[in-house]
């Protein structure tokens, strides 16, 4: 670990600067109200590569025994600095999607203080987060209803918890990473690009579709 002093200063000085360039590239609030919640996700399919269609043949086997009819879809997206980490989840056969996730309330000005202090957040839908061209990285992982229940109540649960962000240790990618291991999966190091904390992720649980939570 860096000194704190060294470190809340370099975070200063790099948090002003930050903001100037932020300043013309960040959405405004309103943008960020405007998505949350639950939203109708048109690229739902797009993004998910499992379940393009496969030959007749082995289309039902891989259904039956790969897949549930839940899921939840851990998901990395460009933005203005290092990008964003966040879940869709919800039903298959639904164009529906829920979205969670754990950024600082407000534009610029909560994001550079954000750097050096807690503060408040948002844990809906932000700017970018149903837009395919900012997606990054994607690890979709399916469940049977049961699991899909207990995991979703988690994820409520986490969002209703975290009134605060800070970039370095309650933040974006820390959030999702609880959602993950809640749900078994072997988590990579929190303290990383969003993108490569996806990708990580996926990798480290060996791509695996289908998880099963353990007995309560």
């Amino acid at each position: 670990m860096t000194n704190k002093a060294d470190r809340s200063g370099s975070c200063i000085l790099a948090g002003f600067a930050l903001a100037a360039m932020l300043s013309c590239t960040t959405p405004s609030a309103s943008a960020h109200q405007a998505n949350k919640g639950v939203a109708d996700a048109n690229a739902l399919a797009t993004a998910d590569t499992a379940s393009r269609p496969q030959p007749q043949s082995t289309r039902r086997s891989v259904a039956r025994t790969e897949k549930g009819p839940y899921y939840v879809d851990f998901r990395a997206r460009t933005a203005a600095s290092w990008g964003h980490a966040f879940v869709w989840y919800g039903k298959t056969s639904e164009r529906a999607v829920e979205v969670a996730g754990l950024t600082p309330a407000g534009d610029t000005l909560a994001y550079v203080l954000g750097h050096i202090t807690f503060v408040p957040s948002e844990t809906g839908a932000s700017y970018g987060d149903l837009d395919p061209e900012y997606l990054t990285a994607s690890y979709r992982v399916y469940l049977n209803e049961a699991d899909a229940k207990r995991v979703f109540a988690y994820i409520k649960k986490l969002q209703a918890n975290s009134p605060v962000w800070n970039a370095e240790t309650m933040n974006c990618t820390g959030f999702i990473g609880d959602i993950a291991e809640f749900m078994g999966l072997e988590v990579p190091n929190r303290w990383q690009r969003p993108e490569n904390f996806v990708n990580h992720l996926k990798e480290m649980n060996g791509g695996r579709q289908m998880v099963r939570l353990s007995a309560e």
